[in-house]
Parts: structure tokens; sequence; C-alpha cells
């Protein structure tokens, strides 16, 4: 069941939306509910620990920190 506190607090958000952002926020909400919600459990990664040398994980990293960790404000 959901928390009604974050119901009423999207409500809330929505209220001051125009009618297009709202459109939008419905078109997301949609998408995430039909999106495959499953995934791994911890233990079964494990297999993966120590795979990758010291310098593949800090470039690994360094990119990660360089092209994922920013926000596009005008992608919506």
């Amino acid at each position: 069941m959901a928390d009604l506190g974050i119901k009423d607090a999207i409500t809330k958000q929505l209220d001051q939306l125009p009618p297009e952002l709202q459109r939008r926020v419905l078109h997301f909400a949609q998408g995430l509910a039909q999106s495959p919600r499953k995934g791994e459990p911890g233990r079964e990664l494990l297999r993966f620990a120590g795979l990758l040398d010291d310098t593949s994980a800090r470039e690994m990293m360094e990119a990660i920190e360089a092209d994922c960790e920013r926000v596009d404000a005008d992608e919506w």
C-alpha cells in the first residue's frame, strides 16, 4: 500500500502545474508502472567482486563522474 503522505505531496505539486506538465507527469508515472521490476539479489553479484583491476575500476569511476552525474535541466 502506498504512503498517503507521498500521494498527497504529489497531488499538491500536480495542482500547481499547467495541464501539459500534468500530462507529462502522468506519462512518466505510467512508464514507471509498466517498467519491469526485476533485479538480482546482492548475493548473486558477489561473484563479480574483485574482477576489475584498480586501473579499470578508477577509469570506470571517472567516466561515471564525468558523464553520469550531470543534470540536464532541458532534458524534459
